[in-house]
């Protein structure tokens, strides 16, 4: 049995999202299972190397994870050259001379949207990788989600005849610190530490409506600050200066008009954090992030507009739900076996740091719509 052993450097994985998503249920998980399979004879074994600032919390992470390889020491992990991945979930901020360094030193990076506060900083990184000839990748998790997975399943058999428009909805509400302790970090209400969810959440949607729908050619957006205080980790008031909800419009090349709501500051009456309604000349489709109900136009019924009479439908009867029809892993897992398999392999990757760049540009240009309060352009990036 042959084993490709990868070293990979992990830089911020003692965030929450490093830490569930990337390490134990991505990098752990591989781990466990014995590899990621190549052929019955051949596996891809991934060695990583904890990095970050707080060598107590590495060492917590450590004890959890059963990875006691840590340090705090990023220079010379990067000079080692039994580590061919370098891989960087820390805050926005930190990602650019992070990821520069990797590149600089020989090694293939893959990176957490966004790539860098910038459409030029991460065209920058795009540029570099192919100078240095290393590969690269960014996360896209949510293309492998089931809901999206079932969406994609039914375009490609042409369930919705034309698709005419896509509805999202995400968002819950994030608790101001006050009286109930809040559920995410402080940094993301602060302009200034590259907060707020037009920069968050644009990078997704990008890449979702870019793979599922039809490329993004214009963007309507309107980023709102509805909650003004909020209180942080230390128990300090502070004054919120990034913006907590988005409400955008895209504009498809395919002809598809998209609405996404994006907040922090909504409570949920809905299947899921996230759900997409498809609409099509043929039928219709609401997707969470596992799982997915239609209603064919044989299925649609025929409402009757009257105020005065409690509704004699029951909307939700005539909707019938995507049976399972195969098992899907963690969406993370899944994007970072095909990324390991590109390293060792040389199989296609498509999600590159090019695709990163276009997920910071639609963030950008979100910014410029809510700021001029008008329709941007979304021009090509080469």
């Amino acid at each position: 049995m042959k084993i490709h052993k990868v070293g990979i450097i992990m830089n911020g994985v003692t965030g929450r999202m490093g830490t569930n998503q990337h390490l134990l249920r991505s990098i752990v998980a591989i781990w466990k299972q014995g590899g990621v399979a190549l052929n019955q004879n051949e596996y891809i074994m991934p060695e990583p190397l904890l990095v970050g600032r707080n060598l107590n919390k590495l060492k917590k992470l450590a004890e959890l994870s059963g990875i006691d390889n840590i340090t705090t020491d990023l220079d010379s992990a990067l000079k080692d050259s039994s580590y061919q991945i370098y891989f960087d979930a820390q805050t926005t901020g930190r990602r650019y001379p992070s990821v520069s360094k990797a590149i600089e030193a020989g090694k293939h990076v893959y990176c957490e949207k966004p790539v860098g506060v910038s459409t030029e900083e991460a065209l920058s990184l795009y540029k570099m990788c192919k100078e240095y000839g290393v590969k690269h990748g960014v996360v896209q998790d949510k293309l492998w989600l089931p809901g999206m997975l079932k969406l994609k399943r039914l375009i490609e058999n042409d369930f919705f005849g034309k698709i005419l428009s896509v509805r999202g909805e995400f968002g819950y509400w994030v608790f101001e610190g006050h009286t109930v302790p809040a559920q995410r970090p402080s940094w993301n209400y602060k302009k200034e530490e590259d907060g707020g969810i037009i920069v968050d959440m644009l990078c997704h949607w990008r890449y979702v409506l870019d793979n599922i729908f039809g490329k993004v050619k214009a963007v309507s957006c309107l980023g709102v600050t509805h909650i003004p205080e909020r209180v942080d980790e230390n128990g300090n008031p502070y004054r919120c200066t990034a913006d907590d909800a988005a409400y955008a419009t895209f504009e498809l090349e395919s002809g598809v008009i998209a609405h996404f709501n994006s907040s922090w500051t909504v409570r949920v009456r809905r299947d899921d954090l996230l759900t997409l309604q498809v609409d099509g000349t043929k039928g219709s489709a609401v997707a969470g992030l596992r799982h997915c109900y239609i209603q064919h136009y044989g299925n649609t019924p025929k409402p009757v507009w009257n105020p005065d009479i409690d509704q004699p439908i029951n909307f939700y009867d005539n909707w019938s739900k995507v049976p399972e029809q195969e098992v899907h892993e963690n969406a993370f897992k899944v994007q970072w076996e095909l990324f390991l398999k590109h390293v060792v392999t040389d199989t296609p990757f498509q999600w590159d740091l090019l695709e990163g760049a276009k997920g910071i540009q639609l963030a950008e240009k979100g910014l410029e719509s809510s700021d001029k309060r008008a329709w941007v352009k979304i021009p090509d990036l080469t």
